[in-house]
This record gives structure tokens, sequence and C-alpha cells, in this order.
């Protein structure tokens, strides 16, 4: 093995072994929300967390209880039967909640996932359409989604959805 080739594995294996930034403490919080989601009473129903992108529809991710968020899906939501819990306008009123204002609220529920994709044009979207029956608040503060460290800035997705482009 060349000098080279030596400084550049020792190099490699400083890079990789420094990709792992996760925090004891953030390795605690991530142990402790899989434990919170294996005590979820199974049942016929979902976990909902809002989230949302200014300009968007796109309404958050869904999952079935038990399941971890990296399991879950970004829907648009399906109002046939109820009207998701933030139908408020987009522009508020004086000082009035507008649409997305509940960004981060956990829900629980109920309803069906239809089959079908919908489009969302603003955010060039096609996402799974989730029909949505009836719904309750569980938690309006959870906190972070995917990692304990996430940054949200508003604009954009803290994930790529595969298959979600058309």
């Amino acid at each position: 093995m060349t000098r080279f080739t030596q400084l550049l594995l020792l190099s490699l294996a400083v890079v990789l072994t420094a990709c792992d930034s996760t925090s004891p403490r953030q390795k605690q919080l991530i142990e402790y929300r899989r434990l919170e989601i294996a005590a979820e009473t199974p049942g016929d129903y979902f976990i909902g967390r809002r989230f949302s992108i200014e300009r968007t529809h796109l309404w958050g991710y869904v999952r079935r209880p038990r399941q971890s968020w990296y399991e879950s899906k970004l829907v648009m939501m399906n109002e046939k039967y109820m009207k998701q819990p933030d139908r408020l306008p987009e522009v508020p009123s004086g000082d009035g909640r507008a649409f997305g204002s509940d960004h981060n609220s956990e829900y629980r529920l109920w309803g069906y996932f239809s089959g079908r994709k919908v489009y969302d044009p603003n955010s060039n979207l096609a996402l799974p359409e989730f029909v949505l029956q009836r719904y309750e608040l569980k938690n309006s503060s959870p906190g972070w989604l995917f990692h304990p460290g996430e940054r949200f800035n508003g604009k954009q997705l803290l994930r790529g959805e595969a298959g979600s482009t058309p």
C-alpha cells in the first residue's frame, strides 16, 4: 500500500466516524420516542402529524400506530366526509388563526387511504390521498418528527418523498 493510499484510507475513516453526529442526549431522545411509539394502543386508526409549508396544500405525515415516523406517508387530505383540523382561511383576518396554524400538531385520525395520488402544483408533488372521517387532537406540541436535531424553516420538507415527483 502506498503512503498516499494509507493517508486516503485514514482520512476516509476519520470522515466516516465524524458523520455520526448524534449526541448521547439525542440518542436518549430517539430511544424514548421509539418506546413511546411501541406503547401505542393498536387499533383501526392512524397517527397524523400536521406539516405545513407556505403556499402548499399537502397535509402532513400519516402512519399506523406503532409504526415509526420513517414509515409514515406524506399525504393530501380528502375532506369528503370531514374537514381537516385546520380548515381555516389561508390569510388570517385580524388576529385570527390561518391555514397551517396547527403545524406540528399530532392527531389521531380515522379514515383510509383511497389508493389515489393527488397532485399539489405548488410543491410539485403527487401524494397519497387520505380520506378523513374523524380526528382528535393528540398533542399540540409533540416536538421533533424524524430526528431530534432537525430544523424546520417553513419552506421545505425534512426528507425526500420517494415516488412523489410526477
